[in-house]
């Protein structure tokens, strides 16, 4: 076990993977002379060279494009998008291409398409998007939000192995902001479980991303009022852990969903459709949902508190449902 950060343990997952098959490489803007935007890539092009580490045109459509060919041929690319708020430019590459290519060749495509999401840190509208909702809906992708850096490195692992195309969303407020220990060398987390990150009987919180983060402290302000909230980072969001997000619903009776991403047509309405399905006989209070308003998010700091979700809206809302 070694002490890393969310950001130092992708790093580790890809330098790990890119020394055990030579048939991964990277690509993306900036990645091999300047390591990256955040700088997760620094030394890369120095241990492995600028035939494996390739610094691309601003175009995300080219990107894509040369990964799904790449892959196509046997390799295993690993695509950043320097901000997944850019991913649009390369939204028909990734969906209509990558997406279907399973259905339509019958081959496998192992591709991942990475990079940092979501909001807190101040980045204005154009830097701080959590798109994952988009790709949840396009058939044929796989779409990753790890919460905690050891889920970090393990999911990065199963996603660069996986022959299917992954999206991989690396929440930026996360990079440098936790630190645990994470286990050295070959650690693979299997895409498509969820992980109970607190035990609980009186509520259950799903959610996924930095949300996991805002709902331990929720969970732990509740603590004090004598309430066990139970927390469910579901991690993958396809595939879905179905069965555990289920099981702790039944067992606590009330269930809140929280993420960072837009209410309407976000992920936590899947999830509260799939529960009020298969386990409305066991609900004590309607689901809840938190997550950011429908709007850009605001360059302000004071704005952007305002707009996504954090504990203290968590811990409110957990309130009236634990009240209900």
């Amino acid at each position: 076990m070694a002490q890393m950060t969310y950001l130092e343990a992708i790093a580790d997952a890809l330098r790990f993977e890119m020394r055990r098959d030579e048939r991964v490489f990277m690509l993306g803007e900036d990645i091999a002379t300047y390591g990256g935007a955040f700088k997760l890539t620094k030394g890369f092009a120095d241990e492995f060279g600028r035939q494996r580490v390739l610094d691309a045109p601003i175009s995300e459509a080219a990107i894509v494009g040369a990964a799904i060919g790449a892959a196509l041929n046997g390799m295993r690319p690993v695509a950043e998008m320097q901000f997944m708020d850019f991913v649009t430019c390369g939204f028909n590459q990734l969906v209509t291409v990558a997406g279907t290519t399973a259905y339509r060749w019958g081959i496998g495509l192992p591709m991942v398409v990475r990079g940092p999401s979501g909001g807190g840190v101040g980045a204005n509208p154009f830097h701080s998007r959590n798109s994952e909702a988009w790709f949840v809906h396009a058939t044929g992708l796989k779409v990753v939000c790890p919460a905690f850096p050891s889920d970090a490195k393990g999911l990065m692992l199963a996603s660069i192995r996986d022959n299917n195309p992954v999206v991989f969303y690396e929440h930026k407020g996360l990079y440098r902001k936790i630190k645990e220990d994470v286990p050295e060398g070959d650690y693979v987390v299997p895409l498509g479980k969820a992980r109970v990150v607190r035990e609980g009987r009186d509520a259950t919180v799903v959610a996924y991303g930095s949300a996991v983060h805002f709902a331990l402290d929720a969970a732990r302000e509740l603590e004090k009022e004598g309430a066990e909230v139970e927390v469910v980072d579901i991690r993958s969001l396809v595939p879905f852990d179905e069965e555990t997000t289920l099981a702790s619903a039944r067992k606590t009776n009330r269930v809140l969903i929280a993420h960072e991403a837009s209410l309407t047509g976000g992920f936590g309405g899947e999830i509260a459709a799939r529960i009020a399905e298969k386990a409305f006989d066991f609900l004590d209070a309607p689901i809840m949902r938190i997550a950011a308003y429908d709007s850009p998010t605001p360059f302000a700091p004071t704005l952007e508190k305002a707009v996504l979700p954090n504990a203290e809206k968590i811990a409110v809302a957990l309130r009236r449902l634990l009240t209900y």
